[in-house]
């Protein structure tokens, strides 16, 4: 009997061990990571790609503050890249992160709990080791008194334990979240032992200590910032890191404005641009360096979610709390004319939250779609159901009075009346508002739409600020239309709440800086963050995004679904990638284009 009972207690713990999860090198959101625990590096990488040489990037503004994870100062562009991660992401997948810091990862089915388990040779650049203690700290410290979307992004982490030196171990609250185990291993990890003495909350100006493949050697405020890769950084043998961080420094020079910056790029005083501007792209690169092959003017396609670029509304405000009113304000902007004339036919009309991908909501609804946004008939617009979203639009030929009829119908809907020349609601409150810009290249663009609202007697001011006053603006929500910009990535999750979420509306400096309080969102939202898998996670985002399409919560600017990059020819490059096209942190100073470079410009 009492062998019986020694061989089931035995059973049961073997059964027991067996099914404990097994510690594996990556996680995929979905389905299988593509690379195996042996992979040599990755595709995307040139695992040759010699070290050296130094890079000049530009950077627009300036900065008070070496630490970009409070919501204060003005943070240096490059500040974070003195951290590591405890995972890396693979660019040619959707969402997969590879170990870094953390050497193994293991977490059961309904993803409740992740656990990492740290490298025993990761090091801080004062050489001391990276440990558990220093991923818990991180993360609470981050919670308690950094950026506000730390406690959105997190929300749903019930309790960190160290279970020893390396290993830690992240709970989550009741729900499905699949996202959540992922997204805290992109958790850049700061070192307790450094912060002990000193205030996270305050700014700084005294280079941080990191354990990522750069350190910050050399600083001058609002002027320039230098860093410069660690030779004996911990990681720069790993499969992850191979043909990565491969410039020996890398400099920032600020600069006021972009007219500035790109007038000192032309004369070689730094090495790479993104251009954003059109008519920059088109216009100001007729130069000789380009004709020889010696600035090298390029795009680079890929299918990268666009997001959501537009005029945004300050919904706090009590002028644009009507859905009408938002609406009618769109006919006012006159995209294909400003493609035309502006920006050189250069741009398609962004009109999803989730543009150039197949997340983007198209067309009517289907079945799977229906399925989910059927029991919230009656509590978001109809026109959900029965109309395929599509911002106003013109023949481009400036003639667009049929649209400010349509918009002065809705206004007038809206209560909102021409009295005396100027629009004006029943208690004969004027319509008025400001355009704050933070760059002089929209100006051009906000005046004939300022013009086409004056003709719906609206009176309009456009203000643009210096850049830290618009932070400071921007973080108290002092505003009331702003150009804004929500990045996307091809596997949305909980970044969701920040951006649209209730909880975040009121909270300063975060990312719902529209001020949107919907309970459908925020369950369509918590939907998205529960998808099971890939399909549903598509079919989720696209009901998502009808909502906020017929929301009228921006009036939509634009996207190119390709990179326009310009770099004197330096470098040497890998292919770019299909999904994401080129990655720059791949590249590498080419010593005989250098000097064939200096040769040809006679410097």
């Amino acid at each position: 009997m009492r062998f019986a009972v020694l061989a089931a207690v035995f059973f049961l713990a073997f059964a027991a061990r067996a099914e404990d999860p097994q510690w594996v090198h990556a996680i995929a959101m979905h389905g299988s990571p593509k690379y195996s625990a042996d992979f040599p590096h990755f595709d995307y990488v040139n695992p040759e790609a010699p070290k050296g040489g130094r890079v000049t990037l530009a950077e627009i503004g300036g900065y008070d503050s070496l630490n970009p994870f409070i919501p204060k100062g003005e943070s240096a562009g490059g500040a974070g890249s003195i951290y590591d991660s405890l995972t890396i992401a693979a660019q040619d997948e959707a969402f997969t992160r590879y170990g870094l810091l953390a050497e193994a990862m293991r977490l059961p089915e309904d993803r409740s709990w992740i656990e990492f388990r740290l490298h025993a040779d990761a090091r801080w650049h004062d050489g001391q080791p990276v440990i558990a203690e220093d991923v818990k700290w991180t993360f609470e410290t981050l919670l308690e008194k950094g950026q506000p979307f730390y406690r959105f992004y997190y929300g749903d982490v019930e309790k960190v334990t160290v279970l020893d030196k390396l290993t830690v171990r992240f709970d989550f609250k009741d729900g499905e979240n699949r996202e959540l185990p992922l997204i805290i291993s992109e958790l850049s990890i700061l070192p307790k032992h450094y912060w002990a003495d000193k205030d996270f909350e305050k700014t700084t100006l005294t280079p941080p200590l990191g354990s990522g493949a750069y350190r910050i050697s050399k600083l001058e405020p609002n002027r320039s910032l230098t860093l410069e890769r660690v030779e004996d950084y911990w990681a720069k043998d790993l499969p992850v890191h191979r043909g990565q961080d491969n410039f020996d420094v890398i400099h920032y020079e600020f600069y006021r404005d972009t007219p500035v910056a790109v007038e000192a790029f032309k004369s070689g005083a730094f090495d790479f641009r993104s251009e954003n501007s059109s008519v920059t792209w088109a216009t100001s690169y007729d130069i000789p360096e380009v004709e020889k092959g010696l600035l090298n003017k390029i795009t680079v396609n890929h299918q990268q979610a666009q997001g959501m670029q537009g005029f945004a509304f300050n919904l706090r405000k009590p002028l644009f709390q009507d859905p009408k009113v938002r609406q009618a304000l769109a006919y006012a902007f006159d995209f294909e004319w400003s493609n035309k004339n502006l920006f050189y036919g250069q741009y398609k009309r962004t009109r999803s939250y989730f543009d150039n991908s197949e997340l983007a909501a198209t067309g009517l609804p289907g079945p799977a779609e229906l399925a989910i946004l059927e029991p919230y008939r009656g509590r978001i617009p109809d026109q959900v159901f029965t109309t395929a979203y599509n911002p106003p639009a013109t023949k481009g030929d400036g003639k667009i009075r049929s649209n400010l009829r349509m918009a002065d119908t809705l206004l007038k809907e809206a209560g909102w009346v021409i009295r005396d020349k100027q629009r004006v609601n029943g208690e004969g409150t004027p319509l008025a508002f400001e355009i704050m810009l933070s760059s002089p290249l929209f100006e051009r663009i906000v005046l004939p739409m300022k013009k086409n609202l004056e003709r719906l007697g609206i009176a309009v001011e456009v203000r643009r600020v210096d850049s830290s006053q618009y932070v400071e603006r921007w973080r108290k929500r002092d505003f009331e239309m702003i150009v804004h910009t929500v990045g996307q990535s091809l596997s949305p999750g909980n970044e969701q709440r920040g951006f649209w979420g209730t909880a975040a509306a009121d909270q300063p400096s975060s990312r719902n800086i529209i001020g949107i309080k919907d309970p459908v969102i925020d369950e369509l939202i918590e939907l998205v963050i529960s998808a099971p898998d890939r399909e549903s996670l598509i079919t989720r985002v696209k009901a998502l995004d009808r909502v906020l399409q017929w929301g009228h919560y921006v009036i939509p600017n634009w996207h190119t679904p390709y990179q326009r990059i310009l770099f004197w020819d330096k470098f040497g490059r890998p292919e770019p990638t299909k999904l994401r096209g080129t990655i720059f942190g791949t590249w590498w100073v080419d010593p005989d284009k250098v000097a064939a470079l200096k040769k040809a410009r006679g410097n």
